[in-house]
């Protein structure tokens, strides 16, 4: 089966939510009664068109604001379009009516596809079984087959389940939790669980189906279904929702237990990774998230994967490069995180830093694309250019080098939802909160030595961190955080489970003016390109859509101060 076309289709099936989501209420998912489970269930092919439902629903990380990364919506990036929908989050305008990332029907969406299936599914090895060669050995093999995929469809129904609900608690705390298919004669004015009721059942979900799952697709028998969910995967979700329960966000009293349920779920994935995921760091950073290497790379957990294309390209590559229009240019507040590992010179201030900077972020005075970039008065990448950078960067990490967008030139871009790295830093954080940076509790490895590790990886080599005391490491992850997951769609999320958003997000954003003195050489003046705004009284949630408001009665309450 090819995934790459059921992943084709997120965009479309995206845009439609939104395009509906005044209109429709997602709560209200009634099954049609002109189908019977006789038509729906007249062969296998239709229950693997089930099965891959969920998946469809999936978002595209690459498109997910303005058709490109969330990085603009943090202190990551600043967009060049005036016009763009991030500048509401950036000014503070959004509102339960206009809301750019608005995808709340289409998570329902994937829940809804995700309990069809589970309902529709149960007796399929029966099923699969009715009017068919079940006898010879070529057919008991076809059937054995076939009930084994079905088996892991329905865990991977569970576990996708399980992650639109995070996707959604991750943006409005507390929802509606909906476990079956709505039917006619059901209530659909349902009131929002708790988030610790959402976070409980995504563990449940975890730990119940997880055995349940294919391993390690690569090295199945299967390996035509390298792409959907796996028992790292799960287990991964399961890490993650712990992680951001156990921070200060939804942990306000600062309870050790949660962060001591956080480090063991990463302490089993980190098992898993050294036993039949076979998961670890990949050995060059920057190529890591390009073309199939993500795909093929032992560093992925789990990835998304699309048909080639050239939207990211078009929408960042430099103004002064053919066929390309700008979009995300990183800030210098990141740029400035990435630490020297040489003395600094003033005349050359981007030289000698973190390796990670030149693998991410496109610098003046570099060569990108086989062309120098300068963003002087008069140059290729003149500053006053429309929709040149303000900030004096342009975004490198997942593009592609050298793509002729003229002539239509295309790559694949395939998105890591979770990745060995990332597993790293979080194991780092939560050990390092419920045991401090030294104390492995037994499970052979420290919060410093996986944080270390993350840092060492080759073509990095950066340093190892010294500093000694727990809220100097929790700094130290912080910001190898921002380094090693910069423009991943990590940023805003981690500053609001940090709750750093209210002092972070609501000041300035800088970059640097490019020109050049009388000897020709760049001179680089910082300057504040845009105000931000975060209101701490209500913007650490999301409002829900005001029309599910309006259309549950009351029964579905609104977050506060929205």
């Amino acid at each position: 089966m090819n995934l790459q076309k059921i992943y084709t289709v997120v965009a479309a099936c995206s845009l439609a939510g939104v395009l509906t989501s005044c209109s429709k209420r997602f709560l209200d998912t009634k099954i049609d009664t002109s189908q019977t489970d006789q038509t729906l269930n007249s062969n296998y092919a239709t229950l693997v068109s089930l099965a891959n439902a969920p998946y469809v629903l999936i978002r595209n990380e690459f498109t997910i604001m303005d058709n490109n990364l969330f990085a603009a919506v943090s202190d990551e990036a600043v967009h060049t379009s005036v016009n763009s929908s991030v500048k509401l989050f950036d000014n503070g305008s959004w509102n339960a009516v206009n809301n750019p990332d608005n995808y709340y029907g289409v998570y329902y969406m994937g829940i809804r596809a995700a309990n069809y299936f589970i309902e529709q599914s149960p007796n399929y090895r029966s099923f699969l079984a009715l009017n068919r060669d079940t006898v010879s050995s070529t057919g008991k093999i076809n059937y054995t087959n076939d009930t084994l995929n079905m088996g892991w469809y329905r865990a991977e129904a569970h576990i996708l389940r399980a992650y639109f609900y995070f996707e959604l608690a991750k943006r409005y705390g507390g929802v509606p939790l909906v476990t079956k298919t709505l039917g006619i004669s059901d209530n659909t004015n349902l009131p929002r669980g708790s988030y610790d009721d959402i976070i409980n059942f995504i563990v449940s979900e975890v730990d119940s189906y997880k055995d349940t799952l294919q391993a390690n697709w690569k090295t199945s028998s299967f390996t035509s279904n390298d792409g959907r969910l796996t028992r790292g995967a799960a287990l991964a979700l399961k890490a993650r929702a712990l992680l951001y329960a156990a921070s200060p966000l939804h942990n306000s009293g600062g309870d050790v237990a949660k962060w001591q349920k956080a480090a063991t779920a990463l302490h089993d994935v980190i098992v898993f990774a050294q036993g039949a995921g076979g998961y670890g760091l990949h050995s060059d950073y920057r190529n890591y998230f390009l073309q199939n290497n993500t795909l093929t790379s032992n560093e992925t957990i789990w990835a998304i994967r699309y048909m080639a294309n050239n939207a990211l390209e078009i929408n960042n590559y430099p103004i002064g490069t053919p066929g390309g229009s700008s979009g995300l240019t990183p800030t210098q507040d990141l740029v400035s995180d990435y630490e020297y590992t040489a003395v600094a010179n003033p005349a050359k201030p981007y030289a000698g830093r973190d390796p990670r900077l030149y693998y991410t972020v496109v610098t003046n005075d570099t060569t990108w694309n086989a062309r120098k970039i300068d963003q002087s008065p008069g140059g290729t990448d003149d500053m006053s250019k429309t929709n040149a950078s303000k900030t004096g960067f342009y975004l490198k990490k997942f593009l592609n080098d050298g793509l002729n967008l003229v002539q239509g030139g295309t790559q694949v871009h395939n998105w890591p939802v979770f990745r060995y790295g990332e597993v790293l830093l979080e194991y780092a954080e939560a050990m390092n909160e419920a045991y401090g940076p030294d104390d492995d509790h037994g499970y052979g490895l420290t919060a410093r030595q996986a944080l270390n590790n993350v840092r060492a990886r080759t073509g990095v080599a950066m340093p190892a961190v010294a500093v000694a005391d727990q809220a100097g490491f929790r700094a130290a992850v912080k910001h190898e955080r921002r380094i090693e997951l910069a423009f991943e769609n990590y940023r805003y999320w981690d500053l609001l489970r940090w709750k750093d958003a209210a002092t972070v997000l609501n000041q300035p954003v800088h970059g640097v003016l490019v020109t050049k003195d009388g000897s020709g050489q760049f001179v680089y003046t910082p300057e504040v390109v845009e105000n931000r705004v975060f209101d701490a009284s209500k913007m650490y949630y999301y409002p829900f859509p005001q029309p599910e408001v309006i259309k549950s009665k009351g029964v579905l309450t609104q977050n506060t101060g929205w």
